[in-house]
């Protein structure tokens, strides 16, 4: 496998970048391509990707029939910590009766089965810009060689019906694999514009659907904790990791009308000084939050101190607990937590949010909250 031998500093650390799988697909069709339409033998072949990077590839698995032959190309996903690495995306191309470049998706590839993703329903889940990476470097060959004849392209990736359980494409509606995907042809490590486009992914799938209320989630604790006060799981949760404000500004660029945030009060205290990601490398805070609002409302220096000392939210909760402020700090919490969300909303939409913790259950909530949940569900606020 040739490895791409261009770096990025993420964290003070030099890591090496790969390339995407439509890069991939986009150069095992230029080499399928150039063998069928030249009888020659390829061995490597040369992509210029979007982003302006020359890869150069080695080709495998070349196999040949009557009018068709197929390759692959061994995806390098460089220091990311991405479950497609290392794996081969297949391209047959082959003559068709047909006209111009035709583009399929075989094994391993998903089918669009919901509205509001790049491809429409019942499409293979090819993106735009691989898409126009394939048929480029397919069209590059028919003019090279003086081919005029309709070909078939047709990407396979034998491992991605696996692979996808562990990928967003169940909850996107995306079945039966894997997606090719990439903008820029290349994979940039732990990007987190790519966690921010799968995130906007699932919201315009739910915007497409016509909801316009919207139920957001860090993660797994909020989800469970939502299915815990109902009693049923709720379906359309969308996890926003820590990128609370760029779903927030998502949510009104999609037209939703109501967002509810549900999350463990570990990351959500961080909202009340403004914090809208809440991962730890961009800030913390929590204690500092905790101990302000414990002072607002008559905490005394040795219970401030104190609070300054915890390691853990829960831990400063039993505290303030046994200071005989719990109660008073996380209405003060989450009044400051209604104010920087709306202010972040703009007015363009309600929004509100429910705060709790695995060791002390709900919280609190911004006023109104039980009003913003779905199809009036949220009687269990009350």
């Amino acid at each position: 496998m040739a490895k791409l031998e261009e770096f990025c500093r993420k964290d003070g650390k030099q890591l090496r970048m790969g390339y995407t799988t439509g890069s991939c697909a986009a150069a095992a069709a230029k080499a399928a391509a150039g063998m069928l339409f030249e009888g020659n033998a390829i061995s490597s072949v040369q992509l210029m990707t979007p982003k302006g990077i020359l890869l150069e590839l080695t080709v495998e698995d070349v196999t040949r029939g009557d009018g068709w032959v197929s390759c692959a190309i061994r995806k390098d996903s460089g220091d990311d910590p991405d479950i497609t690495n290392g794996i081969l995306i297949y391209v047959r191309v082959e003559f068709s009766d047909g006209e111009g470049i035709r583009l399929e998706g075989g094994q391993g590839v998903g089918r669009v089965t919901r509205p509001g993703l790049e491809c429409p329903v019942g499409a293979p889940a090819i993106n735009r810009v691989p898409r126009e990476m394939i048929t480029a470097a397919v069209s590059a060959m028919q003019q090279e060689a003086g081919v005029s004849a309709g070909v078939l392209v047709t990407i396979s990736i034998p491992e991605g019906e696996r692979l996808a359980q562990r990928t967003f494409n169940p909850r996107l509606g995306i079945v039966g694999g894997l997606s090719v995907l990439g903008t820029s042809g290349i994979v940039e490590p732990m990007s987190e514009a790519a966690l921010v486009e799968s995130i906007r992914a699932e919201m315009k799938i739910l915007a497409a659907a016509g909801r316009r209320e919207l139920i957001v989630t860090p993660g797994n604790y909020g989800e469970d904790f939502l299915k815990d006060l109902l009693g049923k799981p709720w379906p359309e949760t969308v996890k926003c990791s820590n990128f609370v404000g760029e779903t927030l500004d998502m949510a009104a660029e999609l037209g939703f009308r109501k967002v509810l945030l549900i999350g463990h009060i570990g990351k959500f205290v961080k909202l009340a000084a403004g914090i809208m990601n809440t991962h730890s490398r961009y800030a913390d805070g929590r204690m500092e939050i905790l101990t302000a609002h414990a002072a607002l409302c008559g905490a005394d220096s040795k219970t401030a101190s104190r609070l300054m000392e915890c390691i853990t939210t829960d831990d400063a909760l039993d505290l303030l607990e046994q200071a005989g402020l719990r109660e008073a700090v996380l209405k003060s919490v989450m009044k400051k937590i209604e104010f920087h969300l709306k202010a972040r909303s703009h007015g363009d939409y309600e929004v509100g949010a429910v705060v709790f913790s695995n060791r002390h259950g709900l919280l609190g909530k911004t006023e109104g909250a039980e009003t913003l949940f779905p199809s009036g569900e949220g009687g269990f606020l009350i």
